[in-house]
């Protein structure tokens, strides 16, 4: 026999089913947002579409678990609301994520759309949406506070675009990033300026000569890659000024012993071009290294219809001309792309201590627990075993050089 529901039951049956399709869309949410964020940010928060940025109320999000209806019958109207703001955040930034492969998502909003800033220049961002180009300010309230950045949006990040029908636009929002590469701000040392974010691997280009190859940036540049988790490849360009090849070789020697690719490269002979371009497609690769080693002229050369400006080398000093001035993304016609960073005579690490670089250069690391002193800094501590691996040439005397002087470069 059927029984006929009352107007409240059939209410609060309605009810109950509404409850449990937001907490299923919640859990998808949480979900969505573990496989895309990138573990170990360098950064606290991460901005979100809208007006109210997740941070700490998203790990509030991820206790609600099992309990969800229980914390609704209990919160007062306010709490609610709050909640409420929170729910829409987390489903509007899981549903604007990029895909696995990397192709941009749709927004829902018809009155935005998701771009990818591929250039900036004096606080306007030039970004990608489609096939066209906008170029976009950034909306006044979504500021760098709080983040650990002096910038709120760089090249390679993907972003919450309301265009002005014009060809140009505000960024309303900069989506979460899955990796970044970052240097000390120039103005605000205790702070930090992302280069740019969303790339999938680091190319460390030094010339052999003109100017002389620097193995404490090439280092330096592989504890950044190491600290925020990129892998790194090693170019070594001008080969065509290489007079010893087995100097070259010994100086290769310990990034092959730790599995580093490394190409040698000559954008006069073409040497090594060929293989550069194999690791670049399908990639996106950001270049870095110092001025004048040849990062521009290496672009024309994999792309030759981009046709950059280059620059030689001052006879007076031996080193580069900056050619490149600020981070600009390349797409390739093979596929992947390129980010052309400006040259650079110093790469701080900002954040990180004396005690904790050896973390980060593995092949020292490895004789560490044979030390004296748990607290050893591996400089003229006794019975250092860093120190009696490179007497006894176990590990590399010019890593072990590199890490010194970047050790006087950290704070305590």
């Amino acid at each position: 026999m059927s029984q006929k529901l009352t107007e409240h039951q059939l209410k609060s049956h309605a009810k109950g089913m509404e409850q449990r399709e937001r907490q299923q869309r919640l859990k998808t949410a949480k979900k969505k947002m573990r496989r895309n964020q990138a573990p170990k940010k360098a950064r606290r928060k991460d901005w979100m579409p809208g007006e109210v940025a997740l941070g700490e109320d998203w790990d509030e999000v991820e206790n609600w678990g099992d309990d969800y209806e229980d914390y609704e019958r209990i919160m007062p109207r306010d709490e609610g609301e709050r909640r409420r703001a929170i729910e829409s955040i987390a489903f509007r930034q899981a549903d604007s994520l990029v895909s696995d492969d990397n192709e941009i998502v749709e927004v829902s909003d018809p009155e935005t759309a998701i771009g990818l800033v591929i250039e900036v220049s004096k606080g306007l961002f030039r970004v990608q949406i489609g096939s066209r180009a906008a170029l976009c300010s950034l909306r006044g309230s979504l500021n760098v506070e709080e983040t650990g950045y002096t910038n709120a949006a760089a090249v390679g990040d993907q972003v919450v675009v309301r265009e002005d029908g014009a060809g140009g636009g505000v960024i309303d929002s900069v989506l979460p990033r899955r990796s970044l590469l970052a240097r000390p701000d120039v103005y605000d040392s205790h702070l930090q300026q992302v280069i740019v974010a969303n790339v999938d691997q680091l190319l460390v280009v030094s010339a052999w000569r003109e100017p002389h190859i620097w193995l404490e940036l090439v280092d330096r540049y592989l504890v950044v890659a190491l600290r925020n988790h990129l892998p790194a490849v090693i170019c070594v360009n001008k080969i065509d000024l290489l007079e010893d090849a087995a100097e070259l070789d010994k100086v290769m020697h310990p990034y092959r012993q730790l599995g580093y690719p490394i190409v040698i490269t000559s954008t006069r002979t073409g040497a090594g071009l060929e293989r550069l371009r194999g690791l670049m497609i399908g990639q996106t690769t950001v270049l870095s290294g110092l001025s004048g080693v040849g990062k521009s002229s290496l672009i024309s050369a994999v792309e030759p219809g981009l046709n950059l400006r280059v620059s030689d080398v001052s006879d007076y000093r031996h080193d580069g001309r900056h050619t490149t001035t600020q981070a600009t993304w390349l797409p390739l016609a093979a596929g992947g792309a390129v980010v052309d960073t400006p040259g650079i005579r110093e790469f701080g690490l900002s954040g990180l201590y004396k005690a904790d670089l050896i973390d980060f250069m593995p092949d020292l690391a490895e004789h560490t627990s044979g030390c004296r002193f748990n607290n050893c800094l591996h400089v003229d501590e006794p019975d250092c075993a860093v120190h009696a691996a490179v007497e006894s040439g176990q590990a590399a005397a010019s890593r072990y050089d590199s890490y010194k002087q970047i050790l006087t470069t950290l704070p305590a």
